[in-house]
């Protein structure tokens, strides 16, 4: 059911830490720290994040880091 709505893709801290190759300590670290995107929506689960702002940050900070598989 089309809504007209843009589809966002989402990450969670899961996500971002296989994207990073980070432990899960570091990469909770990571996501609170102030120059981190904000997350999209805070869910029961916990936070997730659109992957457009994750792969912006991803590439001013760690650009050293292989393009995301599928891209």
């Amino acid at each position: 059911m089309p809504s007209g709505r843009p589809k966002v893709q989402l990450m969670g801290a899961w996500e971002i830490r296989q994207r990073l190759g980070y432990s899960r300590e570091w990469t909770q670290r990571l996501i609170t720290r102030r120059d981190f995107p904000e997350p999209y929506a805070t869910l029961r689960m916990g936070s997730v994040w659109a992957a457009e702002d994750v792969e912006q940050w991803i590439a001013e900070n760690r650009p050293n880091l292989d393009e995301p598989e599928g891209e």
